[in-house]
């Protein structure tokens, strides 16, 4: 269910659980997972899409749906985003106004366990400084934009002209 000021299609595409089901079932679901009591999922279709059109893909997912994504795609970039303390987690908590306490305790306990999931991902962004944050993801999307694969995929010919033909790129090239 949505939390207050959050909007359909905006936010979330808010479904009812025995849709949300059905889609799993039909693996409509590039990744899905049980967060907070909640279940959450990312269109296999939609990223397709984005996929096709040359975008890049920012998830913002727990760590069950990384995992996920990287078997699928295992030249993803995992970057994993984490509070400075616990403490300042259950203030920022708080200080929105969204929740209950008891289930403000609820997020903060399985923090704790999510924070153990850090070692998973190629990258781990402190939280202290949100613009600070926001840079240090950026330059990562920044750098995986010059990955080898990244730079054949949009400028060939340059690729042609230094190195002659190449092979087909693999299917998981980032």
């Amino acid at each position: 269910p949505p939390r207050p000021g959050e909007r359909d299609g905006v936010d979330y595409f808010f479904i009812e659980a025995a849709e949300f089901e059905r889609r799993r079932e039909a693996g409509e679901f590039l990744e899905w997972a049980l967060v907070h009591g909640n279940c959450y999922g990312t269109s296999r279709a939609w990223i397709e899409s984005r996929k096709a059109a040359g975008a890049d893909i920012v998830l913002e997912i727990d760590w069950q749906g990384a995992a996920q994504v990287k078997r699928l795609f295992p030249d993803a970039i995992g970057v994993f985003i984490a509070p400075p303390s616990i403490e300042e987690l259950r203030a920022r908590l708080q200080r929105r106004g969204q929740d209950a306490a008891d289930v403000i305790e609820r997020r903060v306990a399985a923090a704790k366990s999510e924070l153990a999931q850090a070692g998973r991902f190629e990258y781990v962004i402190i939280n202290q400084d949100f613009g600070a944050a926001l840079a240090q993801l950026l330059s990562i999307v920044d750098s995986a934009r010059l990955r080898f694969g990244k730079q054949r995929a949009r400028h060939p010919q340059v690729f042609e002209r230094l190195f002659g033909p190449l092979a087909p790129p693999s299917t998981n090239e980032g």
